[in-house]
């Protein structure tokens, strides 16, 4: 079975680890400092896709409970 991740991944999540824990790691648009560890993988990844490296695409996002059953269960 083939690696899912190539090289360029790695090295781009393991850049973006180490700035995290230095503190140096910055979202996006708000600039705001990053301190989650699931974030900084997510991020080392986007810049892996956007460098042209292999990367799986993303997973959509799954919704747990609409927010309807959500109303609903609070009554």
């Amino acid at each position: 079975m083939p690696n899912r991740y190539g090289k360029k991944a790695q090295q781009k999540v393991e850049k973006v680890m180490r700035e995290r824990k230095r503190g140096t790691l910055r979202s996006g648009s708000s600039g705001k400092k990053v301190t989650s560890r699931k974030q900084a993988i997510a991020i080392g990844l986007s810049e892996a896709r956007r460098a042209g490296g292999k990367v799986p695409s993303r997973s959509r996002s799954r919704s747990t409970t609409s927010s309807t059953s959500r109303r609903r269960k609070k009554k």
